[in-house]
């Protein structure tokens, strides 16, 4: 094995070369992904670039949404050494200011989605609690994160229709992650569980306000029992308030498990009532086009060969289309508000299977 760039830095975690990682587990990955939003849910994009180095798999994806469609491309290649370069393809993430600014590039307006989009952070990142999943005794996902909320700046075009990207209006969420998670091909399932999973509870809601940011990240059990809970206030100094164990009321539309809005009861360090409200302004489901599980046109990880890409769009009218909404993570720009300001964001969400707080007994059932 031969030294890459990146071991000319000193940022060595373990007596190892950078080209070999301190877990030997296939699934361990590491990967940005980012949200913009024009405040009205009318247009989005979302976007993300991982590497996966016991896959030997580089990729990134942009689903950009307009109206009733989602135009998705996506890129993959062999990962080479690792250095600081992020890029595949026609597809790049330029650090302009650790931790401040990134600028994000996708030249790929021909095959319906492109953009030159600049990030700069609004208040700090944030590191989230580490975020453990199993299935029985074994690891599925060991991860850590850190978020941030900011504004956007630059050029998209989607489909041919170029918008222009006012950092005046155009915010949105990012955040980092690396550590182990399903991702790849599959691979063999070993002997059943006794216990099977019987659904996924799931609600991630990062927020931009004038004076603060917020970010709460929340996973149930069907039972309702919380193996996850982060709820922090982030000040422009750098500050990091606690808001306790929030409980989460989410309106669902009727007949479905289609989340409209929640409130968010947090509390602060102090003891005193923190309400956040939030509103989804139309959801764009990971798993259509993103390549998150339960996408069935490519998972991350993947090998496809080199050079590869794709481009899809997607009707969300289309019944075939809709009817798998439902059944993945589903992203929310949103509108909130808390202690008399408006603020902006995501309110990512996914509701499967059993989820005893919420009234759903099973996979079928859908709100009153």
């Amino acid at each position: 094995m031969k030294p890459t760039p990146l071991d000319e830095y000193p940022i060595h975690q373990a007596p190892l070369p950078i080209a070999r990682g301190a877990t030997s587990d296939r699934h361990f990955y590491d990967r940005s992904y980012f949200l913009a939003h024009d405040r009205t849910g009318e247009t989005a994009v979302i976007t993300g670039f991982g590497t996966y180095p016991h896959l030997g798999v580089v990729d990134a994806f942009a689903l950009a949404k307009r109206g009733d469609v989602q135009y998705s491309v996506k890129f993959s290649d062999a990962l080479e050494a690792r250095s600081l370069q992020q890029t595949v393809g026609p597809y790049r993430i330029e650090v302009v200011d650790p931790l401040q600014r990134i600028r994000v590039i996708c030249d790929a307006a021909d095959l319906g989605v492109g953009f030159d989009l600049t990030w700069e952070g609004s208040f700090p990142a944030v590191l989230e609690q580490s975020h453990l999943m199993l299935s029985g005794p074994r690891v599925t996902l060991d991860a850590n994160r850190f978020a941030q909320v900011g504004t956007w700046s630059g050029q998209l075009v989607v489909d041919g229709i170029d918008v222009s990207v006012d950092p005046e209006v155009w915010l949105g969420t990012r955040d980092r992650s690396w550590g182990i998670r399903p991702v790849g091909e599959a691979v063999p399932p070993g002997r059943p569980l006794d216990d099977p999973n019987e659904g996924l509870w799931w609600l991630y809601v990062p927020l931009r306000f004038d004076d603060f940011a917020i970010v709460i990240i929340v996973q149930e059990t069907p039972d309702g029992y919380r193996t996850l809970n982060d709820a922090t206030r982030v000040f422009p100094d750098g500050r990091v308030e606690q808001l306790g164990w929030p409980r989460i009321e989410i309106d669902y539309t009727s007949g479905t498990r289609i989340p409209v809005g929640a409130r968010l009861s947090c509390t602060t360090a102090r003891g005193e009532a923190l309400v956040v409200d939030v509103e989804s302004l139309g959801g764009i489901p990971l798993h259509v086009g993103a390549g998150y599980g339960g996408d069935p046109d490519w998972t991350h990880g993947t090998w496809h060969g080199r050079n590869w890409s794709r481009a899809d769009r997607y009707d969300m009218k289309d019944p075939a289309i809709a009817g798998r909404t439902v059944w993945g993570v589903v992203d929310h720009p949103a509108r909130a508000t808390c202690d008399g300001q408006v603020g902006w964001g995501l309110f990512e969400h996914a509701s499967i299977g059993r989820h005893d707080p919420s009234g759903f007994a099973d996979f079928g059932a859908v709100a009153p």
